[in-house]
């Protein structure tokens, strides 16, 4: 075992095989000529490299779509989250609305008043009954 880790690794300089090399790959592949192990033990290449022929060079064979598979409580989750994504995305637009109201309200009532609604004077909150200076019994 200290033996194999030792031994260096070889680095394979990479090859690019031609169109007509992997079309008779293929060919033999789907004429049952040869099998997808013996083209990878004869080319040198991986299975992933030969499956990619297939895909691109053969008519019978296309690399068919990924399923996704869900349980059915994730399906219904899912469902049950879009339906208050568009929930949500509907009381925002209420409410940009209500903003875009109240706004323009600001703006006509300040043109017609003649002074600035929307400015802030700093005014001391009222508390009540102290502010006024005057007894509210009576003699």
């Amino acid at each position: 075992m200290k033996h194999e880790a030792k031994q260096k690794l070889q680095i394979r300089e990479r090859r690019i095989f031609s169109d007509e090399v992997k079309k008779k790959a293929v060919k033999d592949l789907i004429s049952k000529r040869t099998t997808i192990k013996a083209l990878m033990n004869e080319h040198q290449v991986s299975y992933q490299s030969v499956y990619t022929w297939l895909y691109k060079y053969s008519p019978y064979h296309e690399q068919k779509c990924t399923l996704v598979v869900q349980m059915k409580s994730e399906e219904t989750k899912n469902s049950e989250l879009q339906k208050r994504v568009a929930e949500l995305e509907r009381v925002v637009g209420q409410k940009q609305l209500e903003i875009d109201f109240l706004n323009k309200l600001l703006e006509i009532g300040s043109s017609e008043l003649g002074f600035d609604l929307k400015k802030n004077f700093n005014t001391p909150p009222s508390n009540g009954t102290d502010g006024t200076g005057k007894s509210t019994t009576s003699k």
